[in-house]
């Protein structure tokens, strides 16, 4: 697609108050591919006035008109699904394969997925005495990230348009094309003006101009768990609402009596997937000294498949930060099974399918979130064992368990300090509620608890 010169701002382009443009660089091969404008803090201030003034309107449209709204959106990404793989292929550097089945079809799925909520929720509803009503919280600052492009701007703006808020996105620098072609889509699905609005331009410039504006209501964020600290910061000091997605090191616990060699397949595409680049992805392999080395060769052999089959890391400096973290792998003693360090092609920011063996718990790789296709395979003795290890960062986002039967997975899966765990290599689910304990954030994205965050209660008493 052809990039804007400017900001989607009260239902059309408008010129950018300042000249700096963000070069758009395709990480498959390092070549400029567009511009796109700087967005400042005055832009953001036009977009905050452009949403509150339409704020009152969109609020006061019955759901099931929201719905249809929704619905219209839906269906725009339906007809555009293959410049949208093609867009986040050109910008994010992800297999066109894995672009069209993932980033395009899943935000389109989410999409559905909110127009039927918007239509069903129980907006009001009486207890007792009272009547209690879910109202929208207001002018939403959704900031998200690079990774999931469509995916993260779909799970905060299609909850809340459903809850009647209004939106101003400030999408990541690195993928503002698709943020572009999302503009597009909710203009040409007769979405009210104002009521979404579009701001390109740097975290520390446009995005903490958004966090820190009076007129904002709720920061909807998604990224790493240093600027969600700062973004909680600067909200909790304006007693402003946040919702937060964060980092993760999830583990991807394997029983005893599991099936191992599906265990070990599916946990290794699960991380491959995107090239690494997923906050949720099982990069802690947990296996039990019995089957340890057995795991490792399995591992080792799955992940050799991957070699010329994932894109390449998204931008220089995540290309240097994953390198740097195999090389520490190596240095703080753990044994490369797979892969390594060295740059597997001359263009492009690709590293290779990484799989470290005789790694501990305390070791760099098993502690900090690394963003690339990068595992680490930890033994246990025993499930005690096993727990405390899952349990053991300051992360808990998602997770998986393995065992002979659901109910002895389930058994473990209850007592991970994790927001959501896949059972048995359990399917995605858009309705079930995706977010963190500890610092892997505050708030619930998908489904009726993702429509929740972007609501805030009124009680009236008879």
């Amino acid at each position: 697609m052809k990039a804007h010169d400017g900001m989607y701002i009260g239902g059309e382009w408008r010129a950018a108050a300042g000249t700096d443009l963000i070069a758009v660089v395709d990480p498959a091969d390092e070549q400029v591919i567009a511009h796109v404008p700087a967005g400042t803090a005055e832009d953001v201030d036009a977009a905050v006035s452009a949403a509150r003034e339409a704020l009152p309107a969109w609020a006061a449209t019955p759901p099931a008109e929201r719905a249809a709204k929704i619905a219209a959106l839906r269906d725009v990404l339906v007809a555009r699904k293959d410049e949208i793989a093609e867009t986040v292929t050109a910008e994010l550097g992800a297999p066109l394969p894995f672009s069209q089945k993932v980033h395009a079809g899943v935000p389109i799925l989410v999409a559905g997925s909110y127009a039927e909520l918007a239509a069903s929720y129980a907006f009001e509803e009486k207890v007792g005495n009272s009547t209690v009503y879910a109202e929208p919280v207001g002018v939403v600052g959704a900031i998200t990230p690079w990774n999931y492009p469509l995916h993260q701007i779909v799970a905060k703006v299609a909850p809340a348009l459903a809850a009647g808020c209004t939106v101003v996105l400030k999408p990541a620098e690195d993928t503002p094309l698709t943020a572009q072609l999302f503009a597009e889509a909710v203009h040409e699905a007769g979405i009210p003006a104002g009521v979404f609005n579009l701001v390109t331009g740097l975290g520390p410039v446009a995005g903490q101009a958004l966090a820190e504006h009076g007129g904002v209501d709720l920061v909807s964020f998604t990224g790493s768990t240093a600027v969600g600290k700062q973004i909680g910061a600067t909200a909790g000091a304006a007693v402003k609402r946040v919702a937060l997605e964060l980092g993760g090191k999830s583990a991807n616990v394997i029983l005893p009596s599991a099936d191992l060699a599906k265990a070990v397949g599916v946990g290794i595409a699960n991380v491959m997937g995107n090239s690494g680049q997923t906050c949720s992805a099982w990069t802690r392999m947990l296996v039990h000294t019995s089957r340890y080395d057995e795991a490792v060769a399995l591992a080792a052999e799955a992940a050799a498949k991957y070699g010329d089959r994932i894109g390449p890391l998204v931008n220089a400096k995540q290309h240097a930060r994953v390198r740097g973290y195999i090389e520490k792998g190596v240095a703080e003693g753990a044994r490369l099974v797979a892969g390594g360090p060295e740059a597997p092609r001359e263009q492009g920011y690709f590293v290779s399918p990484t799989v470290f063996a005789d790694v501990t718990p305390e070791m760099t790789i098993a502690q900090e979130e690394i963003f690339g296709p990068v595992v680490s395979i930890i033994r246990y003795e025993d499930e005690d064992d096993a727990l405390r290890i899952a349990n053991g960062t300051v992360y808990g986002l998602a997770g998986a368990v393995w065992a002979g039967d659901d109910a002895e997975a389930v058994a473990f899966a209850r007592r991970m300090d994790t927001g959501q765990v896949d059972i048995n290599g359990g399917r995605f689910n858009p309705l079930a509620p995706f977010g963190g304990y500890k610092q892997s954030g505050v708030g619930r994205e998908l489904g009726s608890h993702g429509l929740a965050e972007y609501l805030q209660t009124k009680s009236l008493q008879f």
